[in-house]
């Protein structure tokens, strides 16, 4: 890191580059010449056959511009002083103390600068924007109307001449919440079906079209040819694997067929257009009819001609291997491999990729001039989802590390609306705590995707005369929580008045993760499977050491105690004795207790400045009931619901308990365990208004009958009020739960359903109501004042989902209602939840804040199983964007004590884990889990 001078200076392209731009710049000026001494009709032939010499990527010229085609007239330059340059330069090392100064678009000079008359920030971090090579913006949008779902084709895997373009939406709410997260640019893909993909750049644009979004289109876009020696990359995808066969009916063999079929034809109309060229240009005007060309396979024809980046959807070995088989059939340049969780096992596969090939109608061989000769396809893949179906289950975390150090490239991304692309930067935080790198890390959501979808000239980097798409931090982007304090696209700035929450000092510098080298090492040795239960299981005396934090529960369960911070206790030892607390302290004050014991049968664990603390509960994902969420078999599947299945002989006797059907040692369960999530509360899977009575288990045992394995097994009630196709009305859902509760309450138990019921109303097991609306939770809350007033019987009501519930936190509050927000950061999925608090920097509060500050009893809860092994970093982030605002303690509290408040019959009673971390705090980067302290199982688990 050091100062650089400040200049701007003439940017010239790559040799590589420049000696392919010469050659092709010959051959053009040769065809011009024949151009002129041939009739018109002649001239437009040959102008065709000249266009097929064009090769992509940016003109000659390129680098000498002064401005944007992108600029805005009237748009200000702009100086950013005193700032950490994250530039993208020397593999993603480069950092430079100085300014960055951009006008007309385009960055004008980075480095170091004297301007003593201008206010200076405190070295904040700038970075390269944040760019997704996988996103389905505009195309499955926000909120998911049925009107406007363009993202697929059902008429077949393979179709080259759908275009994303033609359905990407501009009124998506996503773009803005996206760019709020630094995120300036997006491949757009299509989903399941084949089909050219389209990079757009997220700012809105005076003229409010799709097509104003689109950086560098091709050419062909409009119906014009280039009469240039380059042009634009074009994209197209390729889905192979379970998502062709599901919904198109498809088996693999039948999927590469047509694959085949389709580059057969292609390959026929590349020849027959090879042959009408050489016709031409010998002067052979004789019958030479029209230039051969299908409107519907010509984006594969430019495949063949080396023109497209192809974009490839594949997840297991098998569908890798066909796709590199496929590349080599036909000559085809594979620019990455999309979700691709199996391709960390199997990087050799990868590496066959040396695709060298003839390209247009010469014989000389080419390769994608934008990547180093002989680079394999990069891989373009999630951080930690996986599991979720067979295609997916042996995904692991430490895949971006294990292909980094095969030498395949990592990009990180959203596949958005899967993931919320505004989060994107986690991806590759994730990554970073499991092992990549940090430049590699940083990289995979900048300058890596920039290369993927051929834009790295101008986009990728922060250096002189590449596009002015940059990010100024609050913190380290690799720090947890890292929020933009202002996000450029074009030079324009997008953020108007950013909330910014001051970050400690620490915050600022890249995390010191910890090290997984071993757990790397058995992901590869068995598999992608490996062993998840613990290492060892200590019955008897384990002794931590430099602990820095000791947090436990008060003794009516209620909040979390700092205990060593009321002690004076800078850092000490915890003697744990068959799974409980036997002594803290220093040292010298437990050697009485230690003495009581086996001294031969201490176990040692070092803490290095870590801590101990409650361990977390897990709500939402149907953790314990589902192994695979594609597998029927894996799955207990979904209950019965009344309103709206036909009628059944026992429809009105049965409720479902979530223990009955109960599988135990689950990978996601296990994961979550290994990350210090040790219970789930789970509810019966439902996808209509009943759901049934939960259950609260343990997340490590083998079974339902080892001890501990099940604490509580009928937790509340559960239903769902929502609005959806082939749902009864939400007016006729609150009818029948009025009913139900009367019902009850009159003591008309003759069902299970109003046994139950009546529990609820009663207070003995809570009401849990799953709905997003404040719609419905403003009837709800109402139908409480109500039932409560004419009854004199209080009522436990929790909402869960809830995100719009901050509308209504007041009388959420007043009413005495609990929530538990899903996800924890929100977003406006369906048309339920449009009405988000979305936090920094686009509002002072987060829902979870403005929530708590009114005195509602909040926990929080994940949507996917694969993520609650990130709980404890979602803590994290609640707690850092609060502006201290939320105690790190009480951030715990919304997955631990709070949740089962909310959602269990006897609240917080009974014994619970406690969580070991190495090296830091259960909600931080640097710490790992190394042991979950368990009275309930009378041992120690370790890691």
């Amino acid at each position: 890191m050091g100062d650089a001078p400040f200049s701007v200076p003439t940017q010239v392209a790559p040799i590589q580059r420049r000696q392919s731009h010469f050659r092709r710049a010959f051959i053009f000026l040769f065809l011009t010449v024949l151009l002129v001494l041939h009739p018109y009709p002649c001239r437009t032939k040959l102008a065709r056959c000249r266009a097929l010499d064009a090769v992509p990527g940016p003109s000659p010229d390129f680098y000498k511009r002064r401005r944007s085609d992108r600029d805005v007239p009237g748009t200000r330059a702009t100086l950013l002083l005193g700032a950490r340059i994250w530039t993208g330069g020397d593999n993603g090392t480069e950092v430079v103390k100085g300014h960055v100064y951009f006008d007309k678009g385009i960055i004008k000079g980075v480095g170091g600068l004297e301007v003593q008359t201008i206010k200076r920030f405190t070295l904040k971090v700038i970075s390269i924007s944040i760019i997704d090579a996988h996103s389905h913006l505009g195309v499955l949008s926000s909120p998911a109307l049925s009107g406007s779902n363009d993202a697929n084709s059902y008429n077949g895997p393979i179709l080259p001449w759908l275009r994303s373009l033609d359905g990407l939406n501009t009124h998506d709410e996503s773009y803005s919440l996206s760019i709020a997260g630094g995120v300036t640019t997006a491949l757009v893909l299509p989903d399941y079906s084949g089909g050219q993909a389209f990079t757009i750049k997220l700012r809105k644009t005076a003229e409010r079209s799709p097509t104003a979004m689109l950086l560098e289109p091709p050419y062909e876009l409009n119906g014009t040819h280039t009469t240039s020696v380059t042009l634009p990359w074009r994209h197209i995808k390729h889905a192979c694997g379970e998502n062709p066969g599901r919904v198109y009916g498809a088996t693999r063999m039948d999927t590469f067929w047509a694959f085949r079929q389709a580059y057969d034809r292609a390959r026929q109309i590349k020849a027959k257009q090879d042959a009408y060229c050489r016709q031409a240009l010998s002067g052979q005007w004789s019958d030479i009819g029209e230039f051969p060309e299908d409107l519907q396979w010509e984006a594969l024809v430019d495949v063949l001609r080396g023109r497209v980046k192809v974009q490839t959807h594949c997840y297991e070995a098998v569908d890798l291997d066909d796709l590199i088989r496929l590349s080599h059939e036909f000559k085809i340049s594979l620019a990455a491999v999309h979700h691709a969780h199996e391709a960390y096992l199997v990087p050799e596969v990868l590496k066959g990729h040396t695709v060298k090939f003839k390209s247009s109608r010469h014989n000389d061989l080419f390769i994608d001039p934008s990547l180093p000769a002989g680079s394999p396809p990069a891989a373009a893949i999630f951080a930690t989802q996986a599991r979720y179906k067979r295609e997916a289950y042996r995904g692991s975390e430490f895949a971006p590390r294990i292909l980094a150090e095969n030498g395949i490239r990592v990009v990180m991304k959203s596949d958005h609306p899967v993931i919320n692309s505004r989060y994107l930067l986690f991806e590759a935080q994730q990554a970073h705590y499991y092992g990549l790198p940090e430049n590699l890390a940083l990289g995979s959501v900048t300058t890596q995707p920039a290369q993927v979808i051929g834009l790295d000239h101008r986009i990728g980097y922060i250096k002189e005369g590449w596009d002015a798409d940059l990010v100024m931090w609050d913190s380290h982007p690799l720090a947890l929580g890292a929020t933009p304090v202002q996000v450029y696209i074009d030079g324009i700035a997008q953020l108007e008045l950013p909330y910014v929450v001051e970050k400690h000092n620490s915050l600022q510098s890249v995390p010191k993760v910890p090290n997984f080298g071993r757990e790397a090492a058995q992901a590869i040795r068995y598999d992608g499977l490996p062993p998840l239960l613990p290492d060892e299981s200590h019955v008897g005396d384990v002794l931590f050491k430099n602990v820095k934090g000791l947090f436990l529960p008060e003794h009516d369960g209620d909040r979390i105690l700092d205990v060593f911070a009321t002690q004076n206790i800078d850092s000490g030892v915890v003697l744990a004795r068959n799974g409980s607390i036997a002594c803290f302290g220093t040292e010298s004050s437990c050697s009485l207790t230690l003495s009581d014991g086996d001294s031969h049968q201490v176990r040692i664990i070092d803490l290095q400045g870590g801590s101990i603390s409650p361990s977390l509960v897990s709500y939402g994902p149907a953790l314990g009931l589902s192994e695979i969420e594609g597998e029927v078999s894996t799955r207990d599947g979904d209950v019965f619901d009344p309103l709206v299945a036909p009628a059944s002989p026992t429809a009105e006797q049965l409720l479902v308990r979530a223990v009955d059907g109960l599988q135990f040692a689950g990978r996601d369960a296990l994961l979550a365990y290994r990350a210090g999530v040790t219970r789930a509360i789970t509810a019966p899977g439902h996808t209509g208004f009943l759901g049934g009575i939960g259950v609260e288990f343990s997340l490590g045992a083998r079974h339902k009958l080892e001890q501990g394995a099940v604490h509580e097994e009928m937790t509340g009630l559960h239903v769902c009020i929502f609005q959806g196709t082939g749902q009864p009305s939400v007016s006729t859902q609150i009818a029948v739960l009025r009913q139900w509760l009367y019902s009850a309450h009159a003591h008309e138990e003759h069902d299970e359903i109003s046994m139950h019921s009546a529990d609820a109303v009663r207070g003995r097991i809570p009401l849990v109501v799953e709905t997003h609306s404040a719609d419905v939770i403003a009837t709800l809350i109402a139908l409480k004042r109500e039932f409560e007033s004419h009854t004199g019987q209080l009522l436990r009501l929790t909402i869960t989902g809830a995100t719009e519930a901050h509308l209504l936190a007041s009388e959420l509050a007043e009413a005495g209602v609990g929530i538990v927000l899903i996800p924890t950061r929100p977003f406006p999925e369906t048309w339920e939840q449009r009405r988000i608090l979305p936090g920094p920097p686009l509002s002072a509060e987060s829902a979870v804040l403005r929530l708590l500050t009114h005195g509602v009893t909040v926990g929080v809860g994940a949507i996917e199983p694969s993520s609650v092994a990130a709980t404890r970093f979602d803590l994290g982030w609640i707690a850092l964007e609060s502006g201290g605002r939320i105690s790190r303690l009480q951030a715990i509290e919304l997955a631990s004590i709070n949740l089962r408040k909310l959602l269990c019959r006897n609240g917080n009673k009974g014994k619970s884990e406690l969580v070991a971390t190495q090296k830091g705090d259960l909600l931080s980067f640097e710490s790992k889990v190394v042991a979950v302290i368990s009275p309930v199982r009378g041992m120690v688990d370790i890691f």
